[in-house]
C-alpha cells in the first residue's frame, strides 16, 4: 500500500558513521571505539527518556565521548579529542545509496520527512551536504516530542505534525528498535538491512526488508 509520507531515520539510516573511527584513530584511539561510543548515546539517551528527562542528543553525545577518551592514551588534550571527534559528525556523507533512491522516490511523488533522535539542524547539514534537502517536506526531531524513539511520544508527535494517521506513515530505519517502536503505534515499517545480518526475533517484525534506499522506490507504485 502507497504510504501517504515516508519517515526516514537519519542517524546511521541516512548519514554513514563510518568516519567517525578516523576521527578516534587520529586522536590516539582505536577506530573501532566509534561504534562502542555511539551505541552508548543511544542507550543513554534511552535510559534517560525511560526515566523521564529530557536528553539533549548533543550532551549525551558529548558526555559520552568523555567517558570513554578519558580511558585512552591519547595524542592530544582531552578536551582536543572530544571537540575532533564531535567535529566530524558535522562532515559525515550520506550512504552511497541514499541519493538515487531519495531522488527517485521524490520524482515518484512521495511526501518525504525525517525524524531524528538528534537535532533537526544536522540532518538539514547532512542532505543539503548532499544535494538532497529539496526533496524533504519536514526535517522532525525527538527534541520537540520531548522523549527518544522509540518511545510511543515520539512517533505519536511525528503524527501530529504530519497530520497523518499512523496506518499511512512509513518508518524507514536502519535499527531494529526504532522498526519495533513504530511498529508497535502502528506505523507500517520498512528495514534497511545493509550488513546482511538477521533481524533481531525478540522485535516486531518490519513489513518489508531492502538493502539500501535505493531499493525503497520499487516497493510502491508510481503515484
Amino acid at each position: 500500500m502507497r504510504p501517504s509520507v515516508i519517515v526516514f531515520d537519519v542517524n546511521e539510516t541516512l548519514s554513514d558513521l563510518s568516519p567517525v573511527g578516523a576521527r578516534f584513530f587520529a586522536v590516539g584511539a582505536s577506530a573501532s571505539a566509534a561504534s562502542a561510543w555511539f551505541a552508548g548515546v543511544l542507550r543513554d539517551g534511552f535510559a534517560l527518556t525511560v526515566a523521564g528527562a529530557r536528553p539533549s542528543f548533543a550532551e549525551v553525545a558529548r558526555e559520552g565521548l568523555v567517558a570513554a577518551l578519558s580511558q585512552t592514551n591519547l595524542n592530544r588534550p582531552l578536551d582536543e579529542a572530544v571537540e575532533h571527534v564531535l567535529a566530524g559528525l558535522g562532515e559525515l556523507p550520506v550512504h552511497p545509496d541514499v541519493v538515487s533512491g531519495i531522488n527517485a522516490l521524490a520524482e515518484r511523488g512521495h511526501r518525504l520527512v525525517t525524524l531524528s533522535n538528534g537535532a533537526a539542524s544536522v540532518a538539514e547539514s547532512l542532505l543539503e551536504r548532499a544535494g538532497i534537502r529539496d526533496r524533504f517536506d519536514q526535517l522532525l526531531s525527538v527534541e520537540d516530542a520531548r522523549a527518544w524513539k522509540p518511545s510511543p511520544r515520539a512517533y505519536e508527535f511525528a503524527g501530529y505534525a504530519l497530520g497523518v494517521p499512523h496506518q499511512e506513515m512509513t518508518l524507514v530505519a536502519v535499527h531494529p528498535w526504532d522498526i519495533d517502536g513504530a511498529s508497535r503505534e502502528g506505523l507500517n515499517t520498512v528495514w534497511v538491512n545493509r550488513t546482511g545480518g538477521e533481524y533481531p526475533g525478540c522485535f516486531e517484525k518490519p513489513a518489508a526488508t531492502v538493502t539500501g534506499i535505493d531499493e525503497l522506490p520499487d516497493l510502491w507504485p508510481r503515484a
